[in-house]
């Protein structure tokens, strides 16, 4: 699965990247924060395999068959 549409500019895959990182650092820090070191890191990295394998099973008009982007 493409991370980027076709139509996406150069400003929105930045604000992307952006918004991830932001979203991934918020979301180690508060799982951290509430199961300690051990146990936000297992959290972590458990929700960010859930999230990382909904946004796999999306489908979207750049997922057929022979469709590159770059």
């Amino acid at each position: 699965m493409a991370y980027f549409a076709k139509n996406d500019d150069r400003a929105q895959r930045g604000g992307k990247l952006a918004a991830d990182i932001a979203t991934g650092l918020l979301l180690a820090t508060f799982s951290i924060v509430f199961f300690g070191w051990i146990g936000g890191t297992t959290a972590f990295i458990v929700l960010e395999a859930a999230l990382l394998g909904v946004d796999y099973l999306m489908p979207n008009d750049d997922d057929k068959s022979g469709v590159g982007v770059r």
